[in-house]
């Protein structure tokens, strides 16, 4: 995975020879920025959503533990970079991954990288478990994540699925929602319910539709007013729903 990071160093050379450590031996270190300071990095952390921090500890105007304090809800990893080991008990109390000693070891900061690089890879794993896509048959609902959670959606609340590449937008009767996943995973994961497949790229609530217009597949209205057509192949397995 690609690891979003930034350099917080306040000198010149110690950034530049990160920098091109970091180009020439961690290409999974994607750098979005640098700082000579803590308000320049306080800046680049709001602005980035960011995986990994290098953090060199004693900077003017204050130091990483003043930054690291600033930072509310800190969702990256911090590898300390300095000339000083005796920063080293504060560094792991504030969950540092990775602890490194000026000058820089290639070796070192290779492992550093692959520490943080496996933490994130658990972290994705475990949120995805978290975030995808699932049903309760007890409430009848379905979680639907995004960046900063998940929403909880009623699935009588949705009117039909429509498929986008990999991706299937989610309609209400007001609003959408795109989740990156395909239309057979929502056919799966709603097939207890009352959702018909009425064409390759339409799952339908049957309870929405108000409507059905003859034809060779045909089309059905749902409640919000759209119209979508039925595929001939389809048509046999929508008209059970009301037999």
């Amino acid at each position: 995975m690609k690891l979003k990071a930034i350099i917080v160093e306040d000198e010149h050379i110690s950034r530049e020879i990160l920098r091109n450590y970091l180009g020439k031996y961690c290409p999974n270190v994607k750098l979005l920025g640098e700082a000579s300071n803590i308000e320049e990095a306080y800046s680049l952390i709001k602005k980035h959503e960011l995986d990994l921090v290098f953090l060199d500890v004693e900077m003017p105007f204050g130091n990483a533990f003043d930054l690291l304090e600033k930072v509310e809800n800190r969702t990256f990893e911090t590898v300390f970079v300095t000339a000083y080991d005796h920063y080293a008990i504060e560094a792991l109390n504030n969950h540092a991954s990775y602890y490194l000693l000026k000058p820089i070891s290639i070796d070192e900061l290779i492992k550093a990288v692959n520490i943080v690089t496996e933490i994130k890879e658990k972290e994705n794993e475990l949120q995805d478990q978290i975030l995808a896509p699932k049903t309760n048959s007890a409430t009848g609902k379905i979680t639907i994540p995004h960046q900063e959670g998940f929403e909880v959606l009623n699935i009588n609340d949705i009117l039909f699925c429509k498929a986008d590449d990999n991706y299937t937008e989610i309609h209400l009767e007001n609003s959408k929602k795109l989740v990156s996943k395909t239309l057979k995973y929502f056919e799966e994961t709603l097939k207890e319910y009352t959702f018909a497949r009425i064409h390759k790229s339409y799952l339908v609530n049957v309870n929405a539709i108000i409507k059905y217009k003859k034809g060779k597949g045909g089309s059905v209205i749902v409640s919000s007013g759209k119209e979508i057509l039925v595929s001939a192949s389809q048509k046999a397995n929508l008209l059970s729903y009301f037999k």
